[in-house]
């Protein structure tokens, strides 16, 4: 009896000891500025004091949504008025907390298993490690008393609280989970037994959509479509060969191959595809695309099916799409803090064209929509058009491209004006009708946001005069045009120091340039390649007035390109050497992408 009234006290200290830890921070929610108001401190306050907004900024938020305090950091979180970083370092020191950045090799799995995998992903509370007998906990909402009290009910622990990113809970979770997608795949093999499919007799579809459907196919194309995501592979392709398929994930830009299985099995998977994307199974002459939501992981992907038949049977490419992927922010992209601002002052003009350039999977997409996600979608009125609508955005209204029915991008534009836009995206610019109604809707007061396939910024206003603008009528409506690729980023964990070879040193010296350069030795987080990431490169041309008299004077890509030069701007070129000089890539990646 006495023994159970010791521990009873000791709880009660235990407690009492880790209340009063609180209370600096507790006593400092109240604002000492102003005892006379009842209004509570909150992480406005401290983002005031930590001089990371202006008090205008913070005001005009208040203003619009009084005391709602997650209203007022969303806000001010997607006009990028403040990153999320500085809103959880905020957060930290309102609680009197440490905020801390989680990786997944920091984290003890005895201290990970305390909580469901599941629980984890909703509740956003990640346990880290023990301290002693405490478990130390980290979440993005600290404020969230109630959830971090049931934590402490369910692991029968007292915890010890910091503050995290979100993404750092999703990247632990999706490392530590990674057994869950662990399959045996001679297993699957061995379940499915002899098939036989004649793929010239069409009768036999019903056998095969059996077939497609016994759950070692289903366990198995799960598993490609999970690991692909886990891998963060843009592509699948499914590539029939003579005595097999040959199964390649495109990382980074690059196609790397996974695995290759039995060309019986090939059939079942190609036809579980189509079942799950609506198509038609008997059909395997003709080519098809499909598309199709899943959950993985607690979130919705989407997956764009293309099957194109070969000699050797249907080839599959699947397109992974991914809308967390592609709102990341514009802080995240690559940009400079110079280059971020003119962008900026560019999608904020209140009439005009802004054209974003480059190859295909340059980023181009991603960067018109975290444009328009930094705008204010409450009080604007944009709209998109686009073949195909590849990310659902709640920001805006989304249009469908479809030739088949007449709803072609220039007849979609031209309703669209009638629709009281302020802005407008374009999936693409790609015939004279649809650049004409484009060129007009900016001359009459909306912003117009589009993509256009040329090499470099200052090519796109010739490619407009080819297409059947007229100059003048490009020199009026032309705000600006950011032309951009993707290179790959050196490696972590196996970076090392490099000395740059002869031909390389000349390049720098030609560009008057130096630094510390790395290069990844290759291992098994990056395929051997010595890479892992991607991040982009960028040149962007302001349409100034002198700008506008030499386009309506020659407009050719000799002319552009000098008086682009001659503005001082930095190429494509230039910005990746810097890059280099950082040690954020390598100079022979510089030059796989762009030209000196």
């Amino acid at each position: 009896m006495m023994q159970t009234e010791i521990n009873t006290n000791n709880i009660e200290v235990d407690e009492l000891a880790e209340f009063e830890k609180l209370m600096p921070g507790l006593r400092s929610l109240y604002s000492p500025e102003d005892s006379s108001s009842s209004r509570v401190r909150d992480v406005g306050d401290v983002l005031l004091e930590m001089g990371a907004i202006e008090k205008s900024k913070l005001d005009e938020a208040r203003s619009r949504f009084g005391n709602n305090i997650k209203s007022i950091l969303d806000f001010l979180e997607k006009s990028s008025t403040v990153s999320i970083t500085d809103i959880l370092s905020a957060k930290a020191k309102l609680y009197n907390l440490e905020y801390k950045t989680v990786v997944p090799d920091e984290v003890e799995q005895n201290a990970y298993n305390k909580l469901d995998k599941e629980y984890i992903k909703n509740s956003l509370i990640l346990p880290i490690k023990f301290n002693g007998n405490t478990l130390v906990i980290a979440t993005p909402e600290p404020e969230n008393v109630f959830a971090i009290d049931e934590v402490k009910r369910l692991t029968g622990c007292a915890v010890q609280v910091a503050v995290c990113s979100v993404e750092d809970i999703e990247t632990v979770c999706a490392e530590l989970n990674k057994s869950d997608y662990d399959i045996d795949l001679d297993d699957i093999v061995n379940d499915i037994g002899e098939i036989e499919v004649v793929q010239d007799k069409q009768e036999e579809s019903d056998d095969l959509e059996q077939m497609a459907g016994q759950s070692p196919v289903i366990k198995y194309v799960n598993y490609l479509i999970s690991n692909a995501v886990h891998e963060k592979a843009s592509d699948i392709h499914i590539e029939p060969k003579a005595k097999y398929s040959k199964v390649r994930y495109r990382i980074d830009g690059s196609l790397f191959e996974t695995m290759q299985i039995p060309d019986k099995m090939h059939p079942a998977v190609v036809s579980r595809l189509k079942i799950m994307s609506n198509l038609d199974i008997s059909e395997r002459r003709l080519p098809q695309d499909g598309k199709v939501s899943v959950i993985i992981g607690g979130r919705s992907i989407d997956l764009r099916i293309s099957i194109v038949p070969t000699i050797y049977g249907e080839k599959v490419v699947i397109r992974v799409l991914d809308s967390k992927s592609i709102l990341r922010g514009l802080d995240d992209s690559g940009m400079s803090e110079e280059l971020l601002e003119k962008f900026k002052r560019q999608i904020s003009l209140p009439n005009g064209v802004f054209l974003v350039t480059g190859p295909t999977g340059s980023g181009k997409s991603t960067t018109l929509y975290s444009a328009m996600g930094m705008m204010n979608g409450d009080s604007l009125n944009i709209s998109t058009v686009e073949d195909p609508v590849e990310y659902n955005l709640e920001f805006c209204n989304q249009i469908q491209v479809s030739e088949k029915i007449g709803m072609t991008f220039a007849s979609a534009l031209r309703s669209l004006l009638r629709q009281d836009p302020d802005i407008i995206m374009l999936g693409e610019i790609r015939d004279p009708e649809t650049a004409q109604i484009a060129v007009r809707a900016a001359l009459t007061g909306h912003l117009v946001l589009s993509t256009l396939h040329t090499n470099d910024a200052p090519s796109s206003v010739t490619r407009l005069v080819n297409i059947g603008i007229d100059a003048y009528l490009i020199a009026a409506a032309l705000n600006g045009v950011l032309a951009q690729r993707l290179i790959r980023k050196v490696c972590e964990d196996c970076k090392e120091p490099y000395t740059p070879n002869s031909f390389e040193q000349g390049i720098l010296d030609r560009h008057e340039k130096s630094g510390e350069f790395y290069r990844g030795r290759g291992c098994d987080k990056c395929h051997q390649t010595g890479y892992v990431g991607r991040i982009g490169i960028f040149e962007l041309l302001e349409i100034t007035d002198s700008f506008r008299e030499i386009i309506n004077e020659d407009a050719s890509i000799d002319s552009m390109r000098r008086a682009f030069i001659a503005q001082g701007s930095k190429t494509l070129f230039d910005d990746g050497i810097e890059k280099a000089c950082m040690g954020l890539t390598t100079i022979e990646e510089v030059l796989r992408v762009s030209q000196e």
